[in-house]
């Protein structure tokens, strides 16, 4: 295996600004040909990383869609897992997402029990990550398993407070996440609120539909911005996609 450090790629393009696109799979809905309709795309080659997981798949299609996957490119490949039977060690690292806008004890710390013997036993790079739900306008999949509320778009001093909390308890990222399937996305005044309190690298994804939403995130201060729907849907979007990358303003910023 082709041996990446996720963390430091995403917190060096952080320093420097540079903006990064992940695609996320979802191994439930992937086959081989819309992969390889995917991945032969000539923007595919500006895409960073590609997420991998969803809240319904199980061990048999994660391992068959990583199969796919490493078959196809050697793009650095992230674990997004929804369940403990989602991690397989052909992937380069897995956000261990704590799903602190909630208060579901198992998606807190229950999972990740489950889960630590089999990652000790991997080698996986682990990154400990944020996971923030945002309002998207409807119950998408991942509230609904995780029997967890949004926190509503207009309450930024709530996403703040809870993306801090993460940062004290030592989480190197924040993903803020409206769903897949949501009406809308991550408004870019609360994105940028939450990246200007916290200082840590912000990955933003569910309910990106146009490159102009990408831009406004990008240029909010969102360093990972994150599409899977809409390419599901649109494989042509991912041209649209790149290109709002390139019209972000690339200035480094201030650490804290």
């Amino acid at each position: 295996m082709l041996l990446i450090n996720i963390l430091n790629s995403i917190l060096h393009s952080s320093a420097l600004n540079n903006k990064q696109i992940a695609v996320l799979i979802d191994p439930e809905k992937a086959s081989f040909d819309s992969l390889v309709n995917l991945i032969q795309r000539p923007a595919f080659e500006a895409v960073d990383f590609l997420f991998v997981g969803g809240s319904l798949v199980n061990e048999d299609q994660m391992h068959e869609c990583m199969n796919w996957i490493k078959e196809l490119t050697d793009k650095p490949t992230v674990i997004f897992p929804g369940s403990p039977n989602q991690i397989d060690n052909q992937a380069d690292a897995i956000l261990l997402l704590s799903l602190i806008s909630g208060r579901n004890p198992d998606l807190l710390i229950g999972k990740h029990v489950e889960a630590a013997q089999r990652l000790k036993k991997s080698s996986l790079e682990i990154i400990p990550t944020s996971y923030i739900l945002i309002d998207g306008g409807r119950t998408t999949t991942v509230s609904y398993i995780s029997n967890t509320i949004p926190i509503p778009q207009d309450k930024a001093d709530i996403a703040i407070s809870t993306a801090l909390a993460g940062k004290q308890l030592g989480h190197q990222l924040t993903y803020m996440d409206c769903g897949s399937g949501s009406k809308w996305a991550v408004h870019p005044s609360l994105a940028k609120k939450v990246k200007e309190e916290t200082g840590i690298p912000l990955i933003v994804g569910g309910g990106i539909k146009t490159a102009e939403q990408a831009t406004a995130l990008f240029q909010a201060g969102v360093d990972v911005v994150v599409v899977g729907n809409k390419l599901e849907d649109d494989p042509n979007f991912l041209e649209d996609l790149v290109l709002s990358r390139h019209s972000t303003k690339q200035t480094p910023i201030r650490r804290q």
